[in-house]
């Protein structure tokens, strides 16, 4: 019994110097979706992707101010947990996780819900997409955030990739990689966001 005991006890403080490592506290906040802990460590936030911050010149994307600021309202100078999925950094070096207060709630989820973020997959890492999915779909029919603006050079439809979960426009050199089985036609961005999927960065969709 005695032994058993041990361990036990050894297991309770295995498990909660793990839970203790997850747990960090957020010195900086640098847009919609990185943030810098007091590790010293980059953060991006898993599923989602925020609307980027101009530099050297270039102008911000609708609504990146907006989505810094909610951000760095929810998190900075916060204590928050962070959970892993399958890949625990990209490919920068930066730490990828979901971001939990300690009532629960998902930060990731939070911006997405405030059209703050859309939905961003990235396989192999899925434990939360439905969620993620979901919030952005209350977003888009709210028309919160970034969903109050539609596409400025709308396609007659757009291709999307069943396996990297990206949409293009038509006549995208990407579009045309697609392999036959993985095509998804969708006839507007709408349709292809509501699905979860993200819009490429080179063409723009």
């Amino acid at each position: 019994m005695k032994h058993k005991n041990l361990i036990f006890l050894f297991t309770a403080f295995i498990g909660l110097s793990f839970t203790q490592s997850d747990r960090r506290l957020v010195k900086y906040v640098y847009d919609g979706d990185t943030i810098l802990l007091d590790s010293g460590e980059k953060l991006r936030y898993l599923g989602i992707d925020a609307p980027e911050l101009g530099d050297h010149g270039n102008k911000s994307e609708f609504m990146a101010l907006e989505s810094r600021d909610f951000n760095r309202h929810l998190v900075d100078q916060t204590l928050v947990n962070l959970e892993f999925d399958r890949e625990k950094k990209d490919q920068y070096g930066r730490l990828l996780a979901y971001v939990f207060f300690e009532k629960g709630d998902m930060v990731n989820a939070l911006l997405v819900r405030k059209g703050l973020a859309r939905v961003m997959v990235k396989r192999p890492n899925l434990k939360y997409l439905n969620l993620l999915i979901h919030n952005q779909r209350l977003a888009m029919r709210e028309k919160l955030g970034i969903w109050r603006k539609a596409t400025e050079k709308p396609e007659r439809y757009y291709l999307g990739s069943s396996k990297s979960y990206r949409f293009h426009r038509p006549g995208c050199d990407f579009s045309r990689k697609i392999l036959p089985h993985n095509v998804v036609r969708f006839e507007s961005c709408r349709d292809a966001f509501w699905d979860g999927f993200s819009p490429c960065k080179r063409c723009s969709p």
